[in-house]
């Protein structure tokens, strides 16, 4: 099974659009890769993947290895990482034939835009750049939008065809040795959300592996990953809170345990002083956590400097030039937020700050 390698599963949901579930998902894989954990970001928004753009690889494609697909990689752990599963797994030799997609082979067309990749993706081999003091694990990434003959095709599925799509890609997609597997999410309570439900709650275990018995452990780590629960996005309006209650509910009804909940948006950071104007109002998030009974992670204003740091990033291996993602991000003001997020989630699955 392809999750076999995979420890630790988080989603990123929102019942609302829009609120940044795909930024607050990168920078907590970020923030994890820093602090030693090899980390997954699994794209299942299916019409509207952001993810590929995000990392910089919009122009990747995913290679066709015997036993499944080799997610792309973003950056590859440096020599100085602490985890001790960090260890990125090499690329097998990609088949010849035809990629095969949840409905079997199929070629691009306009009714199905997933396209044929026969190429050997250097994407996916670990490289060559390294930064002894800047100790970090891998990060790797699989989203639809690497099978898209265009970027700019649409993706017009009914609900049967999306969720093949999910089950294909929680079970045929080779992560190999990954601490942390962050499914990103579209918005709502849709076809996505609930294939994840119904196929994590097969494929995972529930059981902390802190609370677990001796032998709950040792089944945990050979055979499932713990299954750690969700952490919620939304911005201060209440009209963003309201849907994101309903996404609370979605949770209970389907046992996915609740991590915290994350104020985005909450303000606009100035970047020439750095005070925070509250654009949007503030505070929305975590009142309206203590009123459902959950965690409330943190609030995280907005800020320019994000949107140049995802856009002036090189891929892993390219040589000179701009910084890997995942240096630029070392630089981001947010990176102390998500840090601070990040050990919450090592927390709850490994029961150490």
């Amino acid at each position: 099974m392809a999750l076999d390698g995979v420890k630790n599963i988080v989603l990123v949901l929102s019942g609302k659009g829009g609120v940044g579930k795909s930024s607050v998902t990168l920078q907590l894989a970020l923030a994890l890769t820093l602090q030693g954990r090899s980390v997954g970001i699994l794209d299942v928004d299916l019409t509207g993947p952001s993810i590929p753009r995000l990392v910089g690889k919009e122009d990747a494609k995913i290679t066709q290895a015997p036993g499944g697909w080799v997610p792309v990689l973003v950056h590859p752990a440096s020599s100085a990482a602490s985890s001790s599963s960090n260890a990125s797994i090499q690329s097998p030799l990609p088949h010849t034939s035809r990629s095969s997609t949840a409905g079997g082979e199929v070629a691009a067309t306009d009714a199905n835009p997933i396209a044929t990749n026969t190429n050997t993706n250097t994407d996916t081999q670990p490289q060559s750049h390294q930064d002894a003091n800047t100790p970090r694990a891998s990060l790797r990434c699989m989203s639809l939008g690497f099978l898209l003959r265009d970027r700019g095709d649409a993706v017009i599925w009914r609900g049967p065809k999306k969720t093949a799509m999910i089950r294909q890609f929680l079970t045929d997609v080779l992560w190999g040795e990954t601490d942390y597997l962050l499914i990103d999410t579209p918005p709502g309570t849709s076809d996505e959300h609930i294939a994840l439900a119904e196929q994590l709650l097969t494929l995972a275990s529930t059981t902390r592996t802190r609370d677990a018995t001796p032998a709950q452990q040792q089944q945990q780590q050979n055979k499932k990953p713990f299954l750690a629960g969700a952490v919620l996005v939304t911005t201060p309006q209440a009209i963003s809170t309201a849907d994101v209650r309903k996404e609370l509910n979605f949770c209970a009804k389907t046992c996915i345990p609740v991590i915290g909940v994350v104020e985005n948006m909450s303000g606009y950071s100035c970047p020439c002083c750095g005070e925070v104007s509250n654009v949007f109002s503030s505070g929305g998030g975590k009142v309206m956590a203590e009123e459902m009974g959950v965690r409330f992670l943190g609030a995280v204003p907005i800020d320019v400097g994000f949107g140049e740091m995802v856009e002036g990033v090189r891929a892993a291996g390219e040589g000179e030039g701009q910084d890997l993602l995942v240096e630029r991000y070392q630089k981001c003001w947010s990176r102390p937020l998500f840090e601070g997020f990040a050990r919450t989630v090592i927390e709850e699955t490994e029961g150490r700050g």
